[in-house]
């Protein structure tokens, strides 16, 4: 049996999704018990380490734990169908980000923030083996340009909508002031 490029390729990718799959998994499914317990500490916020700080966050609301590992858990399976990779890859990179920038300031343990630095380059790397549908979707994105079709209409959109903004702030600025 003979490997063509493609077919490598595309066993790269697969492995590579299924390793940041299983780890979203992993730490979705891993919500459930990984807080339980860590609000009770017996010191003060000058006393405890910045992940004392962050664990005992955490362990404070469990329906945002639970929030947390259902979007771990659906950004691994956005990754794992191939239709929806390109999306999970995305989706999950928002995640990873957070937890590579949490693991950096609340001096999490190294070897937590060196997975997520990890997982988050494979998919960098996914990403780049498909890259010519990136740049086709951008190119669609991106296909009309500001000025193109730029007409009185346009323009009226535009003062419209920032009128209809200055409005909408203000009433959001009454109606959560305290009384």
């Amino acid at each position: 049996m003979k490997f063509e490029k493609k077919d490598i390729i595309e066993i790269l990718e697969n492995a590579f999704t299924y390793i940041v799959v299983f780890a979203m998994f992993a730490y979705g499914i891993g919500k459930m018990v990984q807080f339980n317990d860590a609000v009770p500490i017996n010191k003060t916020i000058a006393e405890m380490t910045g992940m004392q700080i962050m664990w005992a966050f955490y362990g404070y609301s469990k329906p945002f734990i639970i929030t947390l590992g259902i979007m771990e858990v659906s950004g691994g399976i956005l990754m794992l169908i191939r239709r929806t990779r390109i999306l999970g890859c995305f989706f999950v990179t928002t995640i990873l980000v957070n937890v590579i920038l949490q693991d950096i300031f609340y001096e999490v343990n190294v070897g937590a923030l060196r997975a997520a630095i990890i997982y988050q380059f494979l998919i960098l790397f996914i990403l780049w083996l498909n890259k010519d549908k990136l740049i086709q979707c951008f190119r669609i994105l991106l296909s009309t340009t500001l000025f193109d079709g730029f007409k009185k209409k346009y323009f009226v959109k535009i003062i419209l909508s920032l009128i209809l903004f200055v409005v909408l702030r203000i009433l959001e600025f009454y109606v959560t002031i305290k009384w």
